[in-house]
């Protein structure tokens, strides 16, 4: 996982921090020089980029529409053969047509999914350690630690002092205080108390503390809430932070759903439900244990993906399946065609599979009607044979008066052998 991050997140999330460093300059330029200001307009701006993401993501759903009914046939058919490896071939091809018959390919949503993993990760770890990202910000704590006279760094003995007397919690439990930026990491989530404590524990540099705090604070408060420290549970409006988390992931989930159609029959069905509600609700208990900073860029990123989706949805309903497939094959021949293969190979062994499939599928269930209709003619049969009492009263013409005649001429000729 650290390679993970050192290789792929750390690279991205190095970007977006100079973003949203230049970002907040720009707005404290303004006079707008706050966290969560500069969290929500940083989140707009990352969804606008990775707005041709969610566009694909919602086609691939309103694709599934059609496509995932069709797959299941395919399953259903090989759901006895699962130890067959020529079976388990033929319905992986089968499959294969079928997205293929709408310009599109298995691995469309998973590739979505993939690109985004990353994007999203380094969005999170920017929010997380957000002094690391903004100079104004982290400027301000280096005058406490290393500016006037060397700051509380130079003091004595200033670590162990820094350790015994703030117990950190959370993400922020082995705090290197002799490392600058781990040190501004940890008091960037100080309350007012333990300012108040720094103070106390480095007289000499109380002035010095106190100014660059309340700058700290002007930049960390935003609608009366400090984001830089975690929401409790009281009568504080920061209890709020965790509920619109909540709330605002579970109508963005609803939302990019849209007018997606489950199987009831479908186990997934019932799993995707339970998620629909059980993230959400994870996501406020989350938020109540971490900044509140980061839970503003969980409700930033759910209203800016939900009102995102909406006119997305909206297109893709105003435009249909057929155009949206049309447009699909059409890109699909386009690389054939530069891979100098015919554009109309793909589509029509698609829909010739398809139909193959269908009528296979056709065929079989006649097979299956016809035969449990001849087993219940045989079960009927034998009944009619076994009782000479309802032969002997059938009405006239019947199936059981024709085989009361056979009964009783196979009767009649047993007794003439005998005799």
């Amino acid at each position: 996982m650290g390679s993970i991050y050192n290789a792929i997140i750390n690279p991205i999330a190095w970007v977006f921090g100079k973003i949203l460093d230049f970002l907040f300059m720009g707005l404290h330029a303004i006079g707008l020089g706050n966290i969560a200001i500069a969290i929500i307009v940083f989140t707009f701006l990352v969804k606008i980029l990775m707005l041709p993401l969610t566009v694909k993501q919602s086609k691939m759903m309103k694709l599934n529409n059609i496509i995932m009914p069709e797959v299941r046939k395919i399953q259903d058919k090989y759901k006895d053969k699962r130890n067959d490896q020529e079976a388990m071939l033929k319905m992986q091809a089968e499959t294969k047509a079928v997205y293929e018959k709408y310009g599109t390919s298995q691995m469309g949503g998973c590739i979505q999914m993939l690109i985004q993993f990353p994007i999203l990760m380094a969005m999170y770890r920017v929010i997380q350690y957000i002094p690391m990202y903004v100079g104004q910000l982290k400027n301000l704590f280096v005058n406490i630690l290393t500016g006037t006279d060397g700051g509380i760094m130079n003091v004595s003995g200033y670590a162990d002092i820094m350790a015994e007397n703030f117990k950190m919690t959370g993400r922020m439990t082995n705090v290197d205080w002799g490392n600058i930026d781990s040190a501004v990491t940890a008091m960037n989530s100080f309350s007012a108390d333990q300012w108040e404590t720094l103070k106390s524990l480095f007289p000499a540099y109380a002035g010095v503390i106190a100014e660059n705090q309340t700058k700290i604070t002007e930049m960390n408060t935003f609608l009366t809430i400090n984001v830089s420290q975690n929401p409790t549970f009281g009568l504080s409006i920061a209890v709020l932070i965790p509920i619109l988390s909540g709330l605002s992931q579970y109508i963005s989930v609803k939302v990019s759903q849209g007018n997606t159609q489950m199987d009831p029959d479908d186990p997934t069905a019932a799993s995707m439900k339970m998620m629909t509600l059980f993230m959400p609700i994870m996501s406020a208990f989350i938020a109540f244990s971490v900044p509140a900073g980061l839970g503003v860029y969980w409700i930033a990123t759910a209203v800016f993906q939900t009102i995102l989706q909406v006119l997305v949805n909206r297109h893709y309903d105003k435009m249909g399946v057929d155009a949206i497939v049309a447009k699909n094959v059409e890109r699909m021949n386009k690389k054939r065609a530069k891979k100098g293969l015919p554009p109309e190979k793909i589509a029509k062994n698609a829909v010739t599979n398809t139909k193959k499939l269908d009528s296979i599928e056709k065929s079989r269930q006649r097979v299956e009607t016809l035969q449990a209709k001849k087993e219940a003619n045989d079960k009927k049969m034998k009944e009619i044979l076994s009782s000479t009492e309802y032969y002997k009263s059938a009405k006239p013409g019947s199936l059981a008066e024709k085989a009361g005649m056979v009964a009783r001429y196979n009767e009649k000729n047993t007794k003439n052998t005998k005799k």
